[in-house]
């Protein structure tokens, strides 16, 4: 059902999709819908979180895989991770950021925030050159910031693939720089 779910919103956008749609492209019945979900609001609602969770869960592998070396190649891969996330599926991701906006509320926008940048600052810390943990947390906060601006902005409203070499490389420029600002010359 998220699958068919998603495939409608990026057709016929959230407000255009019913549950009997749903159900007919998933091939179930509208029994098996309301096991699962309460509502349309509720489908999309999980089919956002477990996007989310996607993204968080390759920057928790990069950072990990990536621990104990140089700050610039722990977020070298953290943005490749989310560069690697975003590259297939375009107009799912567009339809996603789209959606995010029109059903999340304050608290859940701040409590996924708030994860993502948690996700970072322990990228940032697991760097053989770690920033000390003041600038670290903000560091966090604006790696995020530029990330999530970069991906949700080269995504909405698009009608083919963004140019994700080209996101790369602006996020890498922007986030060296910044990072490298922080450090005592």
């Amino acid at each position: 059902m998220q699958d068919a779910f998603v495939r409608l919103l990026v057709e016929r956008g959230y407000a255009g999709i019913t549950i009997r749609e749903i159900v007919l492209v998933a091939g179930t019945g509208l029994g098996s819908f309301y096991e699962y979900f309460a509502s349309k609001e509720d489908l999309a609602r999980v089919c956002l979180h477990l996007r989310s969770k996607a993204l968080l869960m390759a920057l928790r592998d990069a950072a990990e895989r990536h621990a104990g070396r140089p700050m610039r190649e722990v977020v070298d891969a953290a943005i490749e991770s989310q560069i690697e996330a975003h590259r297939e599926h375009p107009l799912e991701w567009g339809a996603h950021y789209l959606l995010e906006r029109q059903l999340s509320g304050p608290d859940a926008y701040r409590k996924m925030y708030d994860r993502f940048v948690d996700e970072w600052g322990q990228a940032l810390a697991a760097a053989s050159d770690a920033l000390p943990p003041g600038p670290r947390a903000e560091a966090a906060r604006v790696c995020l910031t530029l990330i999530y601006g970069l991906m949700a902005q080269a995504h909405i409203g698009v009608r083919s693939a963004p140019d994700m070499r080209a996101i790369s490389r602006q996020a890498r420029g922007a986030l060296h720089a910044y990072l490298d600002s922080l450090r005592p010359a």
